[in-house]
Formats: C-alpha cells, structure tokens, sequence
C-alpha cells in the first residue's frame, strides 16, 4: 500500500500559537508511521512557513502541492477563521476539518450567534460593539449603528442584561481576551482590553451553571463532557495554566443528553460544518435551560483535549480518530 503524503500545519500568527504547536505534536507523534509520510509545517509568529525536518520553505505553494491531504492544526486567525482553508482551496489540496463558510463563522462569536439564533437554538443575550478609531459603535438587532458612550453602554446592560457580565473579542480563542465584569466601574477597562484583540465585541449575560461540551465527528454527537474550571470562568489561564479539569459526568439525564446532542448536531449543520466541531454549552442552574455557548472548528487536540477524549469514551482511539478525519478528507475533497 502506498503511503499517504500527509502535511500537519502548526504553529501560525494567532495569539493560540503555543496550544496549537501542543496540538500538533500530539497528532504527529499518534499518526501511524506505516500508513502515512509525516510533513511537519510549522507556521511562526511571522508567518513563515517551515518544514522542521529541513528549514525555511521558500515557496509555499510548490511545497504544499507535492501534499495528498492536510490536517491544519491551527487555532484562531490566520488558521481556524478560514483563511488556511482558503489557501487549500486554491491550491486544490485536500484537507481535516470545515470550509472556508463554517470556519469564518465558527471563529466569529457574533455572526455564530446570529446562525445560531437563527437556527432557533438558545443563546445568552448580549450586546454588539465595534470600534471607529477612539469611538464605541452600538450595532443594534436590525445592524443600524449607533455612536455610544459608557454611560450609554451601562444603560444598556442594566435595562437587557445585568450585570455581571462576560466582555469577549468577537473572534478570540482559548477565552483569550476575555473578563468578568461586575460593575460599571470595570467597564471600560475590560471593554478596551476586549478592543486590543478584535475590533468587534459582545456584552454577554452571565449564565450561571455548568459547562457542557458535545464533541461532532461528520456529523454525529459524542458523548458529553463537562469543565470543572478551576478559576472563577474558563480563562485562558484556568484552561493551560492552572488545575481545571474535563470529566464525562454521569448525573445527566439522558433526556437531557438527548438535548444537548441534537442541538449541538443542528449547530454544526447551521453553520455548514465538515468533518470536526466541538459545541460548547451552558446548562443553567436555575431553569435547566441549554444555551449554545460557541462552536470550534478546530479544536484542541492534544491527547487530553476534551475532543479526541470525548471519542475515547465512545471507543474510538485517537489514532483510529485521526485516521477517520484523514479519510474523510480525501473522500470529500472540497476543493
């Protein structure tokens, strides 16, 4: 059997750099050496493209075509938004995961939840923002926009939302950028922190309850997994730094399961999604009421991200997993 020429894209310009590489390696290291030729792509914070086994690659292009099929690994922009996606498509290379349509929104917190809300499923109320130079832009539900102050903005979260409230980076991964706000003293710290990191925000309501996670694989729901984040929130440091933890909880009823399953299937279809997703959840304390948090096209992928656990739990390997996308791939070529 001949071996398949498989290209892992790490690494890239996003502020997700360091947890991509992580990803990476992982999937290297798993891939089966009898059935794949292995071409390590590192991306730097640069943009420069590196095959690590021999330097610098000096023409993307020609080297990328010599490729049968690409996993990129790449999380946030520059990868998980589309824009690698886009690069595949040009060239005519196969590739894991969602197009060019689903990973521009997946990456997009505002524009998911318009799909999402769409779709009928349920999200947390928020409020959109953007950023004109040193002006604070309100984009209202028709997409009217407005100039606004903090005052305004303060007004605006006690009459819809309450404080406290999430400020995220509309297209922001690994929950960086992101801050609890308590109060209106807060507010414009944690909203032009938000703004060093996307010119587009939401003022979310803070949904109080558990986090859930659902895990698609072409088209069908995982088992469910759940954070036990060991900060306040699941920051970027409660994730890669300090001692949170993912379970498979096993006080859910199935009912419930049911729920959370078919709402995370119909995301990933709103969205036009291929191949991989991770849904992300809240399961409110007080109503029992499912919100759809976000959808990941791209999810972490190390050998205890909650993704490849997730189909671990289900019987599937991390190595029979990669396998299946890889196939996937080739057999649904996009492009």
């Amino acid at each position: 059997m001949n071996k398949i020429n498989i290209g892992v894209i790490y690494g890239g310009i996003s502020t997700e750099h360091e947890v991509s590489i992580k990803s990476g390696k992982s999937i290297i290291s798993n891939l089966d050496k009898d059935r794949y030729n292995i071409f390590k792509i590192y991306i730097d914070k640069k943009g420069d493209f590196y095959d690590v086994d021999n330097g610098k690659i000096d023409n993307v292009f020609i080297y990328l075509k010599k490729i049968d099929v690409i996993f990129p690994v790449l999380h946030g922009l520059y990868g998980e938004d589309g824009t690698i996606q886009g690069l595949l498509e040009i060239l005519g290379i196969p590739y894991v995961g969602c197009g060019v349509l689903s990973s521009s929104i997946g990456m997009d917190k505002i524009y998911s939840k318009i799909i999402f809300e769409k779709a009928s499923l349920n999200v947390a109320e928020y409020i959109y923002l953007k950023k004109d130079k040193d002006k604070y832009i309100y984009v209202k539900d028709n997409f009217n926009e407005e100039e606004i102050d903090i005052d305004k903005i303060n007004d605006l979260i006690i009459d819809a939302l309450s404080y406290p409230v999430f400020i995220k980076p509309s297209r922001s991964g690994s929950s960086i950028g992101i801050n609890k706000v308590n109060s209106k003293e807060e507010l414009k710290k944690y909203i032009d922190y938000a703004f060093r990191f996307d010119n587009k925000i939401l003022i979310e309501r803070c949904i109080k309850g558990r986090e859930l996670e659902c895990a698609i694989l072409n088209g069908k729901a995982s088992s469910i997994g759940e954070i036990l984040p060991s900060e306040e929130f699941y920051s970027y440091n409660a994730k890669y730094i300090g001692d949170s933890k993912t379970i498979i909880p096993d006080d859910i009823p199935k009912e419930l399961i049911d729920k959370i399953k078919k709402a995370a299937i119909k995301a990933f279809n709103a969205i036009d999604g291929k191949g991989l997703s991770r849904v992300d959840f809240f399961l409110e304390e007080s109503t029992n009421k499912i919100y759809i948090n976000e959808i990941n096209t791209m999810p972490g992928f190390t050998e205890i991200s909650m993704y490849p656990k997730l189909f671990y739990n289900d019987g599937i390997s991390y190595r029979e997993l990669l396998d299946i996308l890889i196939e996937d791939a080739i057999d649904n070529k996009q492009c």
